[in-house]
């Protein structure tokens, strides 16, 4: 497959990801108490759909810089190495949450109740916000050595992944997830969420985009790098 076809289909599959877990979030506050079974089973239902479909979006933008120049295939294993990780560290929480409600009789919170809690913090937190940063640098250094994307992506992914590091050290403030700033708080994980799914959406619109840019018989045949404009 010729590089405009991957940046289309890495630009689709992206968008249609980033609308999942944007439907996904505000599940997460339809109720001040414990949400009902269906509630939890159809937000993890909603994420591990949505987080599959993110595996063609990493794949596809591995593909698009290792073909802008292949002397930096090592960037780009490290593209799509974070964005697999990270969708591995979303797939275990979503199952933890999902059979503690199928398990436990009555309803509970399984963000912060139930057997499986606990062991969600880290990955629902700080190791994602770390996979999240490192995507992020990845992709910017790629922008802006490579011109793969316009100039705001890798703006924006050093600007976020700033923002995501500054999240690490919310694991010593305590587990209340009412907190902004804690190791479950909303903000660790619901907003930082969200702001990924907003940002990964606004990214994949212009991978698509970028498509009508590439020349269709794909300069890399000739021995030539192929870079979107700026």
């Amino acid at each position: 497959m010729t590089e405009a076809p991957t940046r289309r289909y890495a630009g689709l599959f992206g968008i249609v990801a980033s609308l999942f877990i944007v439907v996904q979030v505000p599940l997460y506050f339809l109720y001040s108490d414990a949400p009902p079974d269906w509630n939890i089973l159809t937000r993890s239902l909603i994420g591990v759909v949505g987080c599959t479909i993110y595996i063609v979006f990493f794949i596809g933008l591995r593909y698009v810089v290792q073909t802008a120049d292949p002397a930096y295939t090592w960037l780009a294993t490290v593209l799509q190495s974070a964005g697999l990780l990270w969708v591995a560290m979303v797939f275990v929480p979503q199952s933890m949450e999902a059979g503690a409600a199928i398990a436990v009789d009555q309803d509970i919170d399984t963000t912060t109740e139930g057997p499986f809690a606990a062991a969600q913090y880290l990955m629902q937190g700080g190791i994602s916000r770390l996979l999240m940063a490192l995507f992020m640098i990845a992709l910017g250094i790629a922008v802006f050595r490579l011109r793969v994307l316009p100039r705001w992506v890798g703006t924006s992914a050093y600007v976020l992944a700033a923002v995501n590091l500054a999240f690490l050290p919310a694991v010593f403030f305590g587990d209340d997830a009412a907190d902004f700033y804690s190791a479950q708080g909303w903000g660790t994980t619901a907003s930082m969420g969200m702001v990924w799914s907003l940002w990964t959406l606004a990214v994949s619109i212009s991978l698509y985009r970028s498509a009508r840019r590439v020349p269709a018989g794909n300069l890399r045949a000739a021995g030539h790098p192929v870079r979107a404009a700026a």
